[in-house]
């Protein structure tokens, strides 16, 4: 018995000592809004070569299209800098990855890795817990308006990741913007 909590005890260290690095490598962009860089979180997953990693982030995009989610809105193609030895840098093609999309890269990744079933409760968890957190701070609201204004800033926030995502992709001008907005099916009449 005292075998089995001392490995218990084991385990739930290293449960912790998982969820801390995935705090560790959270990022937040300008807006304030949470995301993941897939290099960052390929390394926390004990992969090795990034182009095995790439398998796993079209598996993951795959799930985003299949559950009626917005790619773009989770997966945004980036270009970041990484050490390539002896103190320099190479600009490099690599994603901001959303919590959701942070959660279907750990159900795709490999299960054999003891990281990779950590990191799925975490990010599982993580999810869930924002989206309670969200709930409950809408049902505190008290009248419509004040739900409305919610839904309204809710709406504010996702338009700012939009417009930041499509200046990730190239769309610069105003009329491509209006028409990658438009195809993105995320124009609410809410107001």
């Amino acid at each position: 018995m005292a075998k089995k909590s001392g490995s218990l005890t084991q385990t739930k260290g290293l449960s912790n000592q998982h969820n801390n690095l995935f705090e560790q490598i959270k990022r937040k962009d300008e807006n304030g809004n949470e995301y993941w860089t897939a290099r960052t979180l390929a390394k926390a997953l004990d992969y090795t070569d990034f182009r095995n990693f790439l398998s796993v982030i079209e598996k993951a995009k795959e799930a985003c299209i299949n559950s009626k989610q917005r790619v773009e809105n989770h997966i945004v193609e980036f270009n970041e800098m990484v050490p390539i030895g002896s103190g320099a840098e190479r600009l490099t093609q690599s994603y901001k990855l959303s919590r959701y999309a942070c959660y279907l890269i750990v159900q795709n990744a490999d299960p054999d890795k003891e990281v990779v079933a950590l990191g799925q409760t975490y990010f599982a968890v993580q999810t869930r817990l924002q989206e309670i957190r969200q709930m409950d701070e809408y049902n505190r609201l008290s009248t419509e308006d004040e739900k409305r204004l919610f839904l309204r800033n809710e709406m504010a926030k996702h338009n700012i990741q939009l417009a930041a995502a499509a200046k990730d992709v190239g769309v610069v001008e105003p009329i491509d913007y209006a028409i990658f907005q438009n195809h993105s099916g995320t124009r609410w009449n809410h107001a």
